[in-house]
């Protein structure tokens, strides 16, 4: 069957060969936000996977905007240099794009390695650090509380973004994604429950998306002009009394868009512990579909999209223009390969990998040729 999934789709001038994206997955295993071997391993697998488009992971722009200390940053002339091998990786072998989460953790940051319990750092360790916020609220009762940001804080910050935004450009990156979801800090600013400042950063709608288009207009200005620019944010913070829903996150939509931004990244959650989720297969892409439908932009679906089918449907559908795969693309590197065999497509295999393709079994194998 004729499948969507695997039709190209152009972002700004980027020509992108399918509609698989593989999402952002944080590996917590940077040092001092340095890409490791562990990255060029964990990304290089995903370049000649046949997925359009591979992100990694949330990049923080300053080093206390980390999540956690092993995870990676482009602040320093050295990270650079190690994201720059693993971007000069997929040129040479890879079939996939490659995309940048730019991101600052904000309350969020300072905390454990999630295997070795992911709570906050405790005062005294030697890698724990102050956190920053749009205001001195904690993210729960038993976490600290973050300094919140003055005039001149807000305008460090913006500098790191754009700093890292050319930074990404400089590299060699193809699309560069602004990291406004899962309770980070430019969702921070964005919903009630985080964002309490009585400045003209706060109180109204208007005040609360005004630090975060900041940020992406300063990004937007410092970068070429038609270079794919994009933002994740949450949908909803699943909470009954905070007004950040979907409401609010298409009006966000539509500022983004009169900013030129060229896609959105459609996810929910993660600003507070009393969110109240109710997960299930494909169970955000509901919020993409309206969120398209209401800002008219390249819109990319996300969350638990495991089935090729299911993700065929949202796209031939109309619901979104891309999917995003996290946890079954570490399950499965080759989700693409084995979609496309579904829909009996085409997809990209690496010369060397090419024996295995059910289509090309029986060539010769060097030092036993065919009669």
């Amino acid at each position: 069957m004729e499948s969507m999934l695997f039709s190209p789709i152009s972002i700004g001038d980027l020509v992108i060969n399918n509609r698989i994206v593989v999402a952002p997955m944080c590996q917590y295993s940077a040092i001092d936000g340095s890409a490791t071997d562990w990255h060029l391993m964990h990304l290089g697998q995903f370049s000649v996977s046949g997925s359009g488009l591979v992100f990694i992971e949330a990049t923080a722009v300053e080093k206390k905007g980390r999540i956690t200390p092993g995870c990676l940053g482009l602040y320093s002339d050295d990270n650079e240099k190690e994201l720059k091998k693993i971007v000069q990786f997929f040129k040479k072998y890879g079939n996939s794009k490659i995309g940048i989460q730019l991101a600052h953790a904000g309350r969020k940051a300072s905390t454990e390695i999630p295997w070795r319990g992911g709570l906050p750092l405790e005062e005294g360790n030697d890698q724990c650090w102050e956190t920053v916020a749009p205001s001195a609220e904690s993210y729960s009762s038993n976490w600290p509380s973050p300094s919140e940001l003055d005039t001149s804080g807000l305008k460090q910050i913006l500098d790191y973004f754009v700093t890292a935004a050319k930074r990404s450009v400089k590299i060699g990156f193809d699309v560069i994604e602004l990291h406004m979801a899962h309770g980070y800090l430019l969702h921070q600013f964005l919903s009630p429950v985080s964002n309490t400042r009585s400045d003209e950063y706060g109180q109204t709608l208007e005040g609360r998306m005004k630090f975060p288009l900041e940020v992406f207009k300063a990004v937007r200005n410092s970068i070429p002009e038609n270079f794919p620019l994009g933002v994740r944010f949450s949908a909803t913070d699943w909470i009954e009394d905070s007004s950040w829903d979907l409401t609010e996150s298409i009006k966000f939509g539509q500022e983004l868009k009169k900013l030129k931004c060229k896609f959105i990244d459609v996810s929910s959650g993660g600003n507070s512990p009393r969110q109240k989720i109710s997960p299930g297969p494909a169970y955000q892409t509901g919020f993409a579909a309206e969120i398209k439908k209401k800002v008219n932009l390249t819109t990319i679906a996300v969350g638990q999209i495991n089935e090729p089918f299911q993700a065929e449907s949202i796209i031939s559908t109309g619901q979104a223009d891309m999917v995003a795969i996290g946890r079954g693309m570490l399950y499965n590197p080759r989700w693409a390969w084995h979609a496309a065999e579904v829909f009996s497509n085409e997809c990209a295999y690496p010369p060397q990998y090419a024996r295995a393709h059910h289509s090309l079994i029986g060539l010769p194998i060097p030092g036993n040729p065919q009669k």
